[in-house]
């Protein structure tokens, strides 16, 4: 059934057929239908359509977020196969730039070059890590929020 004044389409209901929510052609004006219905029955069909309000909005953040995850999972397979990739990368130039070496002052002075730079590499990046580790306070409002739930909820507390 279309809406004679826009061509527009009314929704279904559920049942099959027009929506009886949505105004028709022959239907009363709102304040005639305000006027001659119980609020029992205004209640209600408030209290259904926010029903039906939420649990679409609750499908579509589902949906949403199904694709969101799907998509989240993929670029992780791609970060994870990049860091693989990255770190053969990393072995084989290392491996040449020990036979580079190797061939000016010997293959074992070279080695023993390149694990001592990879062994500062490591050590100063440890020392950062540590750094920033020490500067993380947690989550301090909420902890301090959640202290003062005791004393709001005994009578006469304040928040």
């Amino acid at each position: 059934m279309t809406d004679p004044t826009t061509g527009a389409a009314y929704p279904s209901s559920p049942v099959g057929g027009p929506d009886p929510r949505v105004p028709g052609p022959d239907s009363p004006a709102p304040e005639e239908r305000a006027a001659n219905t119980s609020l029992g029955d205004l209640l209600s069909g408030v209290t259904g359509d926010i029903s039906t309000l939420f649990r679409q909005e609750v499908e579509l953040a589902k949906a949403e977020l199904s694709v969101s995850a799907k998509k989240a999972g993929k670029g992780a397979g791609m970060f994870g196969g990049a860091g693989l990739t990255g770190l053969f990368a990393l072995l084989f130039l290392s491996l040449a730039a020990m036979w580079g070496l190797g061939s000016l002052i010997g293959l074992g002075w070279s080695s023993l070059i390149i694990a001592v730079i990879y062994g500062v590499v490591a050590l100063v990046l440890f020392l950062r890590g540590k750094k920033e580790l020490k500067q993380i306070q947690g989550a301090p409002k909420t902890v301090d929020s959640l202290k003062k739930i005791p004393d709001t909820v005994k009578p006469g507390g304040t928040a």
